[in-house]
This record gives C-alpha cells, sequence and structure tokens, in this order.
C-alpha cells in the first residue's frame, strides 16, 4: 500500500439527541465490501465535492470558522456544507437553521487504502426537518441507521477516529458550554502528532 495517496478533504457530522437525560448519536455501519474501512460503525460523512465550495450550510461561531481555516485550503462554510450534503445523503434527513460545532480535526495514518483530512462536527438533533427516525430516504450507503447512545455506541465495531470523536462528545455533553480546544489528530507522515487547535 502506498504512503503517498492523496489526502482528500472531507467532513463529518454528529447528531446529538437528547443530550440531557439520554445522549444518543446517529450512526450507521458501512458496507462489506466498501473499500474504506469495511463493516465499521461510522457518523455521516464524506469528501468536500466542488459544489459544496458555493455552499453556505449551517452557522459556524467564529471561533470554529478560525479553527476551520487555520492549516486548510477549504474554506470553513464548504466544510459545514459538506457535511450537511453528506448527512442528507447517507441518511435522508434534512437540517434546517442548525449551529454546527467544529470539535474534532483527523488525517487518515499513511498505509490505509484512502486517506482524507477529516472535520468533525456537532449539531443538536433539534435542527432536523421532519421526522428524525425517517431514513426512507437514505442513499443505502451505511445499513443499520439508527440511533444510539453514547456508552452502546463505545462497543461497537468502530474505527480509531471515532471512539476518539466519541470520547470527546462524552466530555462536551458533561458540560456543553466548557471553552474546550479542538483536538488534531494529525497523520500527514509517519509521525503521528496530537495538536490542539
Amino acid at each position: 500500500m502506498s504512503d503517498d495517496l492523496p489526502i482528500r478533504d472531507a467532513a463529518t457530522l454528529v447528531l446529538l439527541r437528547d443530550p440531557a437525560t439520554t445522549p444518543k448519536v446517529l450512526m450507521g455501519q458501512r458496507g462489506t465490501g466498501a473499500a474504506f474501512m469495511p463493516n465499521k460503525f461510522v457518523f455521516p460523512g464524506g469528501r468536500v465535492d466542488d459544489a459544496d465550495r458555493e455552499g453556505d450550510a449551517g452557522f459556524l461561531d467564529p471561533g470554529d470558522m478560525v479553527r476551520l481555516a487555520s492549516d486548510s485550503a477549504v474554506p470553513p462554510q464548504a466544510l459545514a456544507t459538506a457535511a450537511v450534503r453528506e448527512l442528507r445523503e447517507e441518511t435522508g434527513l434534512t437540517l434546517v437553521g442548525a449551529a454546527l460545532r467544529f470539535f474534532l480535526r483527523a488525517i487518515t495514518p499513511p498505509g490505509r487504502p484512502r486517506r482524507f483530512d477529516a472535520r468533525f462536527f456537532l449539531c443538536a438533533a433539534d435542527g432536523i426537518a421532519g421526522d428524525p427516525d425517517d431514513f426512507s430516504q437514505a442513499d443505502g450507503e451505511l445499513r443499520h441507521l439508527g440511533w444510539i447512545g453514547l456508552d452502546a455506541a463505545r462497543d461497537l465495531d468502530l474505527p480509531f477516529v471515532t471512539k476518539v470523536a466519541l470520547a470527546e462528545l462524552a466530555e462536551i455533553v458533561v458540560d456543553p458550554t466548557a471553552a474546550r480546544p479542538v483536538p488534531f489528530l494529525d497523520n500527514r507522515s509517519a509521525v503521528s502528532r496530537f495538536r490542539a487547535l
């Protein structure tokens, strides 16, 4: 496996439901034949398309705009637009006027069949237009779509970065208003670095 694969910009959207009582997140399972992370349970997300650069989906906090623009050639709103679009395609759910919170960035380590520079966004499920349990318009890329409790999600077959995201979410749920740095798992080279944005 070549370690010089292009690193593609990507965005992931984590929907959080019932955070004050029984926090749940929306996840699905990738197919057995998927080239990247087959059979793993993941959040909806994918690479940034050219059309996303024209979008303006979701409200981003000014601080998040600065963090997203740091060390990136992709406009922050393009990343937010990609996250919202991927959610719509993979789950059939649409967000309306929702506030997105940037809470994690991770670059796929060398040696994988594909590599992404993924930005993870958090959004309250209250921003969903329509029935949050209606996945009838999903494109089929993710199977077994459903709302899973944070504790139960940790027991699924997960990629490492998803485990990191769940750990961050658990901290955010405890104190959602606390100012927190955004962790960055920087695997651009063979030496993995952990930074805070």
